[in-house]
């Protein structure tokens, strides 16, 4: 059974169609990562899932439900999202901005009770920044402060966590550092990770399931091995990839690239765009 998927999806921002008729599962307790150039589509996919924004026409089902009829304390403790541009923390603790995390939890005054703090603890355990915990977040590194946005999240105790380019602005070690937490967080506790990367072979490294966006639109999506190819990536970012294999991992990964020049889509190139056969009703 899916628990997630979105319906002939339309999402407008003004006039601009931005998200077209898109229909996809999302896979349960995998990591699914969504790549495209600027401009696809990526993040407001991932803001209308969340009921960040609102779509036009389609829907956003969950657990059977419709998400834009879910009441919002329901909705914030079956998923949590992690934007882009997190929102500042200044003057706040790690602790204090954890504990942000368990506000669908609270009644009446809001008070945290023993489970509140318990769950908090244990986020900042799990992401590794206990000792962090009476620290100013501005104190941090990048790195760190990704880690404690993550604790936040997890402090929500969701079952599906999205994140719009978690890497961004940190350096190679702490893209590294705060993706294989994400990956030990599906694999020891079955969370569901949806994110967006620009990186395609940190998404070919990590994801278990890719959605390859264009114009609003899926041209492919599937395992790493079905959407990191050839014909997929020059339709999606119009270039010419080279493939080759991570020596690691031994998916694949793009080793080399040129940008395609004039119209680089000729009748015969056409890749059709990605149908939904089998998505959820």
């Amino acid at each position: 059974m899916v628990r997630l998927y979105t319906n002939d999806l339309n999402i407008s921002y003004g006039e601009r169609l931005i998200v077209k008729d898109l229909s996809v599962d999302i896979p349960d307790k995998k990591i699914t990562t969504i790549i495209g150039s600027n401009g696809c589509g990526k993040s407001t996919l991932l803001k209308a899932i969340t009921r960040i924004i609102s779509h036009q026409s389609g829907a956003v089902v969950l657990d059977g439900a419709n998400i834009s009829k879910e009441n919002t304390k329901i909705l914030a403790k079956k998923m949590a999202i992690l934007p882009q541009t997190p929102e500042s923390a200044s003057g706040l603790t790690v602790g204090e901005l954890v504990s942000y995390g368990r506000f669908p939890y609270q009644k009446g005054f809001g008070r945290l009770t023993k489970k509140d703090y318990e769950v908090i603890d244990w986020s900042l355990e799990v992401t590794g920044i206990s000792d962090f915990k009476f620290r100013p977040v501005d104190s941090l590194s990048g790195g760190q402060r990704q880690r404690v946005w993550i604790a936040m999240a997890l402090a929500q105790e969701t079952d599906i966590i999205f994140l719009d380019e978690p890497t961004t602005y940190l350096d190679m070690a702490h893209q590294l550092e705060v993706l294989e937490l994400l990956q030990k967080l599906n694999l020891e506790q079955d969370r569901t990770i949806v994110m967006v990367l620009h990186d395609l072979n940190q998404a070919a490294r990590f994801a278990d399931y890719i959605i390859a966006l264009k114009d609003g639109e899926i041209v492919k999506a599937g395992n790493c091995e079905e959407v990191i190819k050839h014909d997929v990536l020059r339709k999606v970012f119009n270039i010419d990839a080279e493939i080759g294999r991570d020596p690691r991992t031994n998916k694949p990964m793009c080793v080399t690239y040129n940008l395609v020049k004039g119209d680089f889509l000729h009748e015969e190139d056409n890749y059709p765009l990605y149908s939904a056969a089998g998505a959820s009703n």
